[in-house]
């Protein structure tokens, strides 16, 4: 089995599920799944985890995130881009990138923001774009989402190239969506392409027609033992068999000097570098005490 994360180049027309599907048939292996998915339509950079890289999704699924794009002013659609019915079409006033910019801005930083209706979040235990597509609309709760950029990169009427920089759960074109209703013209997103998911970027991924065989899939690998950005805790042979049996230690000073961790989230890792675990560290009367919470069995 194939461990590790694998950094692919998803094209339009095809869903992110289909981009699984694909590199599961290329290396004959079931266990791949993904950190967020994409609009059909949209391009750019998913992240996939192999094996028992599945077990850190979720620690990868909450990561920042970079996108380009486009907005298009005039024009509103059911589902703020242009996958969904038009319904309204506006004169594009006279427009400055400074006045599309200043706007924007509006919308950076802790803000909430209502779903659209098509989108995969559950109402009452149904999707809303199943819901959409039976003709229904129905209230959602805004929810809390974070914007650290929402730049205009350029502008030719009707259409703003774009760039946002955000967390985890933020929907671009409902940004485009609502720039458009305070410029009261409308707008849509027109493109939308990922660049980058935490630290890593397209540039690093490979297109999904080109991932085919498996010795390049294994090549282009990261292996789990670099995939996190999180606090590192290393531990001695002795340390490591308490580890495997789920527990806690205390954590010593580092080989620097420096203090240990103090508390949250860190990887586990043994005297070679190789991650065992994740777990959490907590101040205690005894000091900083790591109680693992997913212990890694030995990769294949």
């Amino acid at each position: 089995m194939r461990n590790g994360l694998l950094l692919v180049d998803k094209p339009a027309g095809i869903t992110s599920h289909d981009v699984v599907d694909r590199i599961r048939r290329a290396i004959g292996q079931r266990r791949i799944g993904h950190t967020g998915t994409l609009d059909p339509n949209a391009t750019g950079l998913l992240v996939l985890c192999l094996g028992q890289a599945t077990r850190l999704s979720e620690y990868l699924t909450g990561l920042d995130k970079v996108y380009e794009g486009v907005m298009r002013f005039g024009i509103e659609t059911s589902s703020y881009d242009l996958d969904g019915d038009v319904i309204a079409e506006h004169p594009v006033p006279t427009l400055d990138m400074a006045a599309i910019q200043d706007v924007c801005n509006r919308f950076v930083g802790d803000i909430e923001q209502v779903p659209p209706m098509m989108s995969a979040v559950k109402v009452g235990g149904k999707r809303l774009y199943k819901l959409a597509r039976q003709g229904e609309v129905v209230e959602r709760q805004p929810r809390p989402v974070k914007v650290f950029s929402f730049d205009v990169l350029s502008w030719t009427t009707p259409d703003a190239d774009i760039r946002v920089r955000c967390g985890s759960g933020t929907y671009v074109r409902s940004l485009c969506h609502e720039t458009g209703q305070l410029l009261g013209c409308g707008a849509a997103l027109a493109a939308l392409r990922r660049t980058a998911v935490g630290r890593y970027a397209v540039a690093d991924a490979l297109p999904v027609d080109e991932l085919n065989e498996q010795e390049l899939v294994a090549s282009r690998l990261i292996p789990m033992d670099d995939a996190l950005d999180l606090q590192v805790v290393r531990v001695d042979r002795a340390r490591e068999a308490i580890v495997s049996t789920g527990g806690a230690f205390a954590a010593e000073s580092r080989e620097d000097g420096t203090a240990p961790v103090r508390e949250g989230l860190v990887q586990i890792k043994n005297a070679a570098g190789k991650l065992i675990a994740l777990g959490t560290a907590m101040p205690s009367a005894m000091g900083v005490r790591v109680q693992p919470k997913r212990v890694f069995l030995e990769q294949d």
